[in-house]
Parts: C-alpha cells; sequence; structure tokens
C-alpha cells in the first residue's frame, strides 16, 4: 500500500480509536500501552525531554510501535505512529548519500516489518537495501557519517533482527561478527574494539535475541546466563555493567526480560515483570498517570516515564522482537478501571 494511502485508511479509523475502560483483570502491558497511546504528541508520535525542552524523537516513537504490538492493542495509534516515521524518515536515517546511519536504518526497517509493511518499500526507501549498503567487509554494519561511526551492539542486533526477516536473510558476516564480540564472561559490550572487554545488560538483551534468531544459540544463552546473574532480588537488572550496588532500572528490565523470554528462561522473565509490575502506576496514582512505568524505585518522573514506560512494556510477556508483530492488536487504548 502507498504511503498516501495508508494515510488516509489509517485517519479514517482513528475515529473508531475509542479508550475502553480497563477492568482489574486487564493486563499490565495492556494498562501501560493505553497510557503511553494517550502520550503521542499531535497523536502521532513520541518525544524526548532534554534540557526541559521537548523534542520530536523518531527513534523512540519506534520504541511505542514495539510497545504497542507486544500489549496487542492500541493499533490505530500505532498506525498513526507509524505513519509519522514513513513521513519523517530522511532525518533519521539519513539522506543515503552523504550520511546513512546503520542502527536507525535498521529499526525502521524492524518496525515496517512489525506492522506488516514492506521495508523495501517504506517512506518511499528500500531499508534493507540501504542498510546492507553498510555492511562493512569485517561483518559490521557502519554509519556513513561526517559526524564519525557511531555504530554499536545496539544497531548490529536490529540490523540482523530486520534482515533475518528478508529475503537471503541476515549477512552470515554480520552474525559472526557480532558473536565474535561476545566477553569472557558471556555477556555483550555495547561498543565494540574496546579492550577489556566489559559486558553491558542491555546490549547482551539485545545480542542475545538477535543471535537467537539467526541460529547462534549456544551464544544468545551464554549471554542470557550472564544477564541472568545480574538480576538483583526484587527482579531488576541495572544498566551498564548491571552492579547490583546499582538500582535497577525499567528501560533495562524490559530488554532483558524479552530477551529472558525469547530464550525461554521463563523464571528470569517473570521476575523481571514482577519487578516491572511493581513500578506500575495504579488506582493510587494521579488519573492522569494510571498505567505509565515508572524508570526507577523514586517514582514518576515526567522526564523519564514515556520512555521507561516502551521498554517496560517489551518485558511484561509480549513476543521477542524476531516474532514481534501487530497482526490481530486490538484499536482500544485501555484507561485502568478504578473506584
Amino acid at each position: 500500500m502507498k504511503l498516501r494511502a495508508l494515510a488516509v485508511v489509517l485517519a479514517a479509523a482513528a475515529s473508531l480509536a475509542v479508550p475502553a475502560t480497563a477492568s482489574a483483570a486487564t493486563p499490565p502491558s495492556q494498562s501501560a500501552a493505553g497510557w503511553l497511546a494517550r502520550q503521542l504528541v499531535g497523536g502521532d508520535h513520541l518525544e524526548t525531554v532534554f534540557g526541559g525542552t521537548s523534542f520530536p524523537d523518531t527513534g523512540l516513537t519506534i520504541d511505542g510501535i514495539f510497545a504497542f504490538a507486544s500489549a496487542g492493542v492500541a493499533d490505530t495509534a500505532a498506525g498513526r505512529a507509524t505513519t509519522y516515521v514513513a513521513s519523517n524518515l530522511a532525518g533519521y536515517i539519513g539522506d543515503g548519500v552523504d550520511e546513512s546511519y546503520a542502527g536507525a536504518t535498521a529499526k525502521a526497517a524492524l518496525a515496517a516489518e512489525v506492522r506488516g509493511l514492506d521495508p523495501a518499500a517504506f517512506g518511499g526507501t528500500d531499508l534493507p537495501t540501504r542498510l546492507r549498503a553498510l555492511l562493512t567487509p569485517s561483518g559490521r554494519f557502519s554509519d556513513h557519517s561526517a559526524f564519525g561511526d557511531f555504530s554499536n551492539a545496539f544497531s548490529q542486533s536490529l540490523a540482523l533482527l530486520a534482515l533475518d526477516r528478508t529475503p537471503g536473510g541476515a549477512p552470515a558476516s554480520a552474525v559472526t561478527f557480532l558473536a565474535g564480540t561476545q566477553c569472557a564472561d558471556g555477556g555483550f559490550p555495547l561498543d565494540f574494539g574496546v579492550t577489556p572487554c566489559v559486558s553491558d545488560t542491555d546490549s547482551t538483551a539485545m545480542a542475545a535475541q538477535a543471535l537467537q534468531a539467526t541460529g547462534r544459540r549456544g551464544k544468545s544463552q551464554q549471554g542470557l546466563t550472564w544477564l541472568a546473574g545480574k538480576q538483583q532480588a526484587g527482579g531488576g537488572i541495572s544498566a551498564g555493567t548491571g552492579d547490583p550496588a546499582v538500582a535497577p532500572n525499567t528501560n533495562t528490565t524490559g530488554l532483558a526480560g524479552q530477551a529472558f523470554r525469547a530464550g525461554l528462561r521463563l523464571a528470569a522473565a517473570q521476575k523481571a515483570k514482577t519487578f516491572l509490575t511493581g513500578l506500575q502506576l495504579g488506582c493510587a496514582g494521579i488519573v492522569a498517570n494510571r498505567g505509565a512505568i515508572a524508570y526507577d524505585a523514586t517514582g514518576y518522573n515526567a522526564d523519564t516515564v514515556v520512555r521507561a514506560t516502551t521498554q517496560g512494556i517489551l518485558g511484561l510477556g509480549g513476543r521477542g522482537l524476531a516474532q514481534l508483530t501487530s497482526a490481530g492488536s486490538s484499536a482500544v487504548e485501555p484507561v485502568l478501571a478504578c473506584p
């Protein structure tokens, strides 16, 4: 479907997306996704707060698309967000001539796939072809930019996940490259080529999903073993090295919980879910905040809660990124029912 036609269909459907009152039995992921849908600025995108000012954030909007698909609700809102991403693609992935960003290109391609759209014709761009053009002889997907190469474990993992869904699959050299970055302790670093190798919790969650999807289950499971070893008593995991002396957070725990479930580490996945639901605002919270997931135990913070909720939803029981789809999702945007 061409972008213009898609936009017309989504605009017509928007009037059908009305909030639905959630009962006490509504899954936490759905009440969180309902709250998140109501945070879309202009009804179609999410914004990041920096220095007290809000800025449109295409990458965060894609995180929202993943969250809606994971929860299986807010499908009409997700459609509007998808149209926004397609309409603002060049500013996000680069113009393809002077600037091309591997991670952004991969993430946009995965978003199209999750939405059931053709990534080779998304926003007027052939994203898989653009992404494959950024593959270096080493197997690393690298940025082509005058500002430097900021590609890392996230961009490499997203590239494998996105291309694995396309004809021909992910390049073998790229899979081998990511597998080869594994640290001696089993985890995966954020940045490549750094000595000594230091495992990172967020990067390990992403790499484990990508390697499992592309046939490197052994490497993936080793990563999940390391990640599970960083899980604190309450089920949360802290960023960076996973130092138990550092307070755990929703963003890291959400990614880890999704990776645990995808890798069938169900006990660890359940512990992560327990931590996440413990930070979700319920009936005791302000009405407008109910359903949101705070970043950490300090509570609701407007500067961090949107990103925390998008990534927290991923750890509440949905599919992994390799199988994530919006197919079958409902248009409803649940509102937590409270006395």
